[in-house]
């Protein structure tokens, strides 16, 4: 009885093929399911409540304004960090008008708690008549980034 693999010459080339590629294959796939699986376990031993943060939107008539919300947003701690996303485009309906205009749209993280305030302070700093400051609950991301948010903000 012979165990192992048969050799090269018993098997026919289109076996041979099969076989390198199934091994070159197994390979491959152990890389991506070894990263997959790491960082799996990296996620899954922080804790996180969904919903505790969010991800909030506002938009700006021009990069000087939005430096400026940013900047004070963070510093009145806010958000953890405000991205400034440059020439967006924006089509919508303003007095009964169909209006085009090119803005700054900002995108920031904070806990959930602090939407309000944040919402308060874009309105009281903003220059148009009715700004946009939307939001949207963080369900998963990065633990390690989730947590830095819960440590730059307080509660």
């Amino acid at each position: 009885m012979r165990i192992g693999l048969p050799a090269a010459e018993t098997l026919q080339g289109g076996s041979l093929k099969a076989l390198l590629l199934t091994v070159l294959l197994s390979v491959f796939m152990f890389q991506l399911l070894r990263t997959v699986g790491l960082r799996a376990f990296s996620m899954a031993s922080e804790t996180y409540t969904s919903g505790t943060h969010s991800a909030a939107f506002v938009t700006c008539p021009n990069d000087t304004v939005a430096r400026d919300l940013a900047r004070g947003i963070v510093e009145k701690k806010l958000a953890a960090c405000v991205n400034i996303v440059p020439a967006i485009k924006s089509i919508y309906e303003w007095q009964g008008k169909i209006e085009e205009d090119n803005e700054v749209l900002l995108m920031i993280k904070t806990r959930s708690s602090k939407v309000p305030a944040l919402a308060e302070y874009v309105r009281s700093n903003h220059p148009y008549e009715v700004a946009e400051v939307i939001s949207l609950p963080i369900d998963q991301g990065n633990p390690p980034y989730l947590k830095w948010i819960g440590d730059i903000v307080p509660e």
